[in-house]
Protein backbone atom coordinates (compact mmCIF):
# COMPACT_ATOMS: atom_id res chain seq x y z
CA UNK A 1 0.00 0.00 0.00
CA UNK A 2 2.87 3.00 0.69
CA UNK A 3 4.45 1.56 -2.44
CA UNK A 4 0.87 2.95 -4.45
CA UNK A 5 1.24 5.83 -2.78
CA UNK A 6 4.57 6.46 -3.27
CA UNK A 7 4.01 6.00 -6.99
CA UNK A 8 1.33 8.26 -7.13
CA UNK A 9 3.31 11.01 -5.41
CA UNK A 10 6.18 10.49 -7.84
CA UNK A 11 3.56 10.72 -10.73
CA UNK A 12 1.82 14.10 -8.85
CA UNK A 13 5.04 15.63 -9.21
CA UNK A 14 5.77 14.67 -12.43
CA UNK A 15 2.63 15.88 -13.90
CA UNK A 16 3.48 18.80 -11.75
CA UNK A 17 6.37 19.98 -13.39
CA UNK A 18 5.34 19.33 -16.91
CA UNK A 19 4.56 22.35 -18.95
CA UNK A 20 1.14 23.13 -19.79
CA UNK A 21 -0.47 23.85 -22.91
CA UNK A 22 -0.71 27.52 -22.89
CA UNK A 23 -0.53 28.90 -26.02
CA UNK A 24 0.40 32.50 -27.36
CA UNK A 25 -1.58 32.76 -30.51
CA UNK A 26 -2.71 35.92 -31.53
CA UNK A 27 -4.74 35.16 -34.82
CA UNK A 28 -3.90 35.33 -38.31
CA UNK A 29 -0.60 35.74 -39.70
CA UNK A 30 1.10 37.69 -43.11
CA UNK A 31 2.65 35.45 -44.96
CA UNK A 32 6.69 35.86 -45.55
CA UNK A 33 7.93 36.13 -48.10
CA UNK A 34 5.06 36.34 -50.46
CA UNK A 35 7.23 37.62 -53.75
CA UNK A 36 10.11 34.64 -53.16
CA UNK A 37 10.32 31.77 -55.61
CA UNK A 38 7.04 33.07 -57.18
CA UNK A 39 8.64 33.39 -61.13
CA UNK A 40 5.41 31.59 -62.12
CA UNK A 41 3.02 33.80 -61.82
CA UNK A 42 4.77 36.91 -63.77
CA UNK A 43 6.69 34.91 -66.37
CA UNK A 44 5.60 33.28 -69.81
CA UNK A 45 8.73 30.62 -69.43
CA UNK A 46 9.92 28.94 -65.99
CA UNK A 47 12.69 26.18 -65.89
CA UNK A 48 11.59 24.08 -63.10
CA UNK A 49 14.59 22.40 -61.92
CA UNK A 50 18.46 23.39 -61.86
CA UNK A 51 19.37 20.86 -64.56
CA UNK A 52 16.79 22.66 -66.98
CA UNK A 53 18.13 25.72 -65.83
CA UNK A 54 21.90 24.94 -67.37
CA UNK A 55 20.86 22.76 -70.10
CA UNK A 56 17.59 25.11 -72.02
CA UNK A 57 16.76 28.38 -73.62
CA UNK A 58 13.82 29.64 -74.74
CA UNK A 59 14.57 31.75 -78.26
CA UNK A 60 11.30 32.44 -78.77
CA UNK A 61 7.43 32.71 -77.56
CA UNK A 62 4.84 33.28 -79.94
CA UNK A 63 1.06 33.51 -79.41
CA UNK A 64 -1.87 33.47 -81.39
CA UNK A 65 -5.93 33.40 -80.81
CA UNK A 66 -7.28 30.77 -82.86
CA UNK A 67 -10.94 31.84 -84.71
CA UNK A 68 -12.73 29.72 -81.60
CA UNK A 69 -11.06 32.46 -78.99
CA UNK A 70 -8.89 29.99 -77.85
CA UNK A 71 -5.05 30.93 -76.90
CA UNK A 72 -2.39 28.66 -79.07
CA UNK A 73 1.27 29.24 -77.76
CA UNK A 74 4.21 28.39 -79.36
CA UNK A 75 7.75 28.39 -77.67
CA UNK A 76 11.29 27.38 -79.35
CA UNK A 77 13.24 25.18 -77.18
CA UNK A 78 16.95 25.09 -77.19
CA UNK A 79 19.12 22.61 -76.03
CA UNK A 80 22.47 24.01 -74.61
CA UNK A 81 24.74 21.19 -74.40
CA UNK A 82 26.65 18.52 -76.45
CA UNK A 83 24.79 15.87 -75.56
CA UNK A 84 21.28 14.80 -76.04
CA UNK A 85 18.80 15.45 -73.40
CA UNK A 86 15.14 14.86 -72.52
CA UNK A 87 12.74 17.19 -70.82
CA UNK A 88 9.30 17.30 -70.18
CA UNK A 89 7.16 20.07 -70.83
CA UNK A 90 3.86 21.88 -69.81
CA UNK A 91 1.89 24.89 -70.18
CA UNK A 92 -0.35 26.25 -67.51
CA UNK A 93 -3.05 28.34 -69.14
CA UNK A 94 -4.40 31.29 -66.81
CA UNK A 95 -7.20 33.98 -66.79
CA UNK A 96 -6.98 37.49 -66.88
CA UNK A 97 -6.14 37.78 -63.44
CA UNK A 98 -3.09 35.02 -63.00
CA UNK A 99 -5.42 32.02 -61.73
CA UNK A 100 -4.86 28.61 -63.71
CA UNK A 101 -7.83 27.63 -65.65
CA UNK A 102 -5.92 24.81 -67.45
CA UNK A 103 -3.16 22.58 -66.76
CA UNK A 104 -1.82 20.71 -69.68
CA UNK A 105 0.29 17.21 -68.78
CA UNK A 106 3.61 17.03 -69.46
CA UNK A 107 5.18 15.96 -72.68
CA UNK A 108 8.30 14.57 -73.53
CA UNK A 109 10.62 16.13 -75.66
CA UNK A 110 13.95 14.49 -76.38
CA UNK A 111 16.89 17.60 -77.49
CA UNK A 112 19.51 16.59 -79.96
CA UNK A 113 23.30 18.50 -78.92
CA UNK A 114 22.22 21.82 -79.58
CA UNK A 115 19.40 21.29 -81.04
CA UNK A 116 16.28 23.57 -81.42
CA UNK A 117 12.71 22.34 -81.32
CA UNK A 118 9.57 23.82 -80.96
CA UNK A 119 6.74 23.19 -78.89
CA UNK A 120 2.80 24.07 -79.58
CA UNK A 121 -0.18 24.14 -76.83
CA UNK A 122 -3.60 25.36 -77.40
CA UNK A 123 -6.22 25.78 -74.54
CA UNK A 124 -9.38 24.20 -74.66
CA UNK A 125 -11.24 26.68 -74.14
CA UNK A 126 -11.38 30.64 -74.36
CA UNK A 127 -11.44 31.72 -70.77
CA UNK A 128 -7.59 31.84 -71.12
CA UNK A 129 -5.62 35.31 -71.62
CA UNK A 130 -1.93 34.52 -69.91
CA UNK A 131 0.14 31.27 -69.88
CA UNK A 132 3.31 29.68 -68.06
CA UNK A 133 5.08 27.87 -69.86
CA UNK A 134 7.46 25.00 -67.63
CA UNK A 135 10.63 22.85 -68.47
CA UNK A 136 12.45 20.30 -66.37
CA UNK A 137 14.89 17.91 -67.23
CA UNK A 138 13.42 14.09 -67.16
CA UNK A 139 16.15 11.93 -65.39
Amino acid sequence: MNIRLLNSGIVALALGLLPGCATHDTGAYVAQNGSVNNLEDNSKFVLLNQRAQYSVTCGSLQEARLPDGRLQVHANLRNREDRRIQIQVNCVFKDAQGFAVEDTPFQNVFLDENAQQDVSFSSANDKAQRYTIRVREAR
